[in-house]
């Protein structure tokens, strides 16, 4: 999203099984055996047995290989910390800081997803959670597809995940050069959060222009959200709109420049309906991270960005956006949002506690999906204080 407003200011060993051997000789085959491959002296049980026991001695090595190269011989199998390592507090900073958490690990650039058991904590119990409601609301162009990894890690985990489309996103039928207002954009996420039965909470989840999106609905419904996470996300001030918050630290860049496509669907005299983003463009700007089947679905599913809705400055009030527990989720090699600006964000309206994703794109979804599935249920399950 960050992109596409910098126009408008300033420029500035494993073992292997060995393979069968070939009968020699005229040997007589068993019934129902293979013609081509037959076994001496060997019935299929035992065949299997050796198999399994074969098996069984292989997965011993590897374990206990696992345990010689962690410095363990307790016996005790160490929760893999490749996610998400916490920096502690008092850690000797020079100057007192918000608590971070940073993503470090060895696997590889594809993030491939990975069953919930081996990402979360399994002393989760649901029933003693505030909220196990994930609402996702995604940023500009997006869509609710943009949320397929995290909606199938969080489903799988036991958790609830309502994934919106807001006004003439993803699949909603309207009109994107029809969205005249931030309200009128963020309709469908607050019709839902309206339709909420009384005490139910949720945890409203922000992405790129999705930030302001939570924000707006923080302010209408305070009491039907327990905590707000932002991902790499437009985090605002009171009275301040997404432009004005790009507009701070905007820096020039071509790439941005050429990326920007503006629609004018009321004629070239008035001012642009939408903005829509050079597909040839988006991999280096949105998805310089992510696989190359992720920023294909991207490039038949993005839709342009409604424009009147990133000019619009929110009212956000202390007694209502403000008693929401906010949370922010940095992306290191954001191209579109960087971190720098992050930053200038969270120093500007500093949220409880703030994450970064080491090696994440702007679309952590995509590029970092298990851990941005790990940081979300730990922050999930951060209590009261």
């Amino acid at each position: 999203m960050g992109n596409l407003c910098t126009c408008f200011s300033p420029k500035t060993p494993v073992k292997t099984k060995k393979p069968t051997k070939r009968l020699q000789g005229n040997s007589q085959t068993a019934p129902n055996s293979s013609n081509r491959w037959t076994r001496v002296r060997s019935t299929r049980k035992d065949t299997h047995d050796a198999l399994i026991h074969e098996q069984a001695l292989a997965a011993a090595i590897l374990f206990r290989q696992h345990q010689q190269q962690n410095g363990s011989d307790s016996g005790s199998f160490p929760f893999d910390r490749s996610i998400s390592l916490r920096y502690p507090n008092g850690s000797g900073s020079k100057k007192t800081q918000l608590p971070r958490s940073s993503s470090s690990r060895a696997r590889s650039l594809t993030d491939p997803l990975l069953q919930p058991h081996q990402l979360v904590n399994r002393d989760i119990k649901l029933d003693d959670l505030d909220t196990n409601h994930f609402v996702l609301v995604h940023g500009g162009g997006f869509g609710a597809w943009c949320w397929y990894k995290t909606i199938a890690l969080l489903e799988e985990g036991g958790f609830k995940v309502t994934a919106i489309d807001l006004a003439g996103s993803g699949i909603h039928s309207f009109d994107t050069n029809g969205v005249t207002s931030l309200s009128q954009y963020v309709k469908p996420l607050t019709d839902f959060l309206d339709k909420l039965a009384d005490g139910e909470k949720t945890i409203l989840v922000g992405h790129d222009f999705g930030g302001a999106c939570i924000s707006y609905a923080m302010e209408l419904f305070p009491h039907k959200v327990s905590k707000a996470i932002y991902v790499a996300a437009a985090m605002l001030t009171n009275g301040q709109s997404t432009l004005d918050m790009f507009s701070q630290k905007a820096v020039s860049s071509d790439l941005m420049q050429q990326a920007q496509i503006f629609v004018y669907a009321n004629g070239n005299n008035h001012p642009p309906t939408a903005i829509n983003l050079d597909k040839s463009l988006l991999r280096d700007l949105l998805f310089n991270q992510s696989p190359g089947k992720d920023v294909a679905l991207a490039s038949v599913s993005m839709r342009p960005i409604p424009f009147a809705p990133v000019l619009e400055k929110l009212t956000l009030s202390d007694f209502k956006y403000g008693t929401v527990r906010r949370f922010y989720i940095e992306t290191s090699e954001d191209n579109a949002i960087p971190i720098t600006l992050q930053e200038s964000m969270i120093n500007s309206s500093p949220p409880e506690k703030v994450f970064r994703l080491k090696g994440a794109d702007h679309s952590p979804f995509f590029s970092k999906p298990q851990a941005l599935h790990k940081l979300l249920v730990e922050i999930l399950k951060i209590p009261s204080t």
